[in-house]
C-alpha cells in the first residue's frame, strides 16, 4: 500500500501528514484523543492559552506512556519467572 496525504487538526490548527493507509485511523484517532484532551483540560482549569493546553497534554500522554511501559515490564516479569518455573518442573519430571 502506498502513502495517503491526510490532514489531521489539533487546536485549530491543520497538519499534513503522510502515513501508510493503514496507519490513517491510528493518526485520525490520535488527534481526536489529543483534542479530546485539550477540551478537558480547557474546561477544568479555564486555560486558553494553546500552547499551554498542548503542554498539558503532552505531560499527560507521557506519563501515561511510561505507566504503560512499567505495567508492561512487570507483567513480562511475572510471565518470565512462571515460564521459569514450568521449564524447571518439566525438566525435573523427564
Amino acid at each position: 500500500m502506498g502513502n495517503l496525504s491526510i490532514k489531521i487538526k489539533i487546536a485549530d490548527r491543520e497538519y499534513p501528514i503522510k502515513a501508510p493507509a493503514s496507519e490513517e485511523a491510528k493518526l485520525r484517532n490520535a488527534g481526536k484523543a489529543i483534542n479530546d484532551k485539550l477540551r478537558q483540560y480547557r474546561a477544568q482549569f479555564g486555560i486558553d492559552d494553546k500552547q499551554d493546553l498542548l503542554a498539558m497534554v503532552a505531560i499527560d500522554c507521557m506519563v501515561e506512556k511510561i505507566q504503560a511501559d512499567e505495567d508492561k515490564l512487570g507483567v513480562n516479569s511475572v510471565i518470565t519467572d512462571k515460564m521459569d518455573r514450568l521449564d524447571h518442573l518439566l525438566s525435573s519430571a523427564l
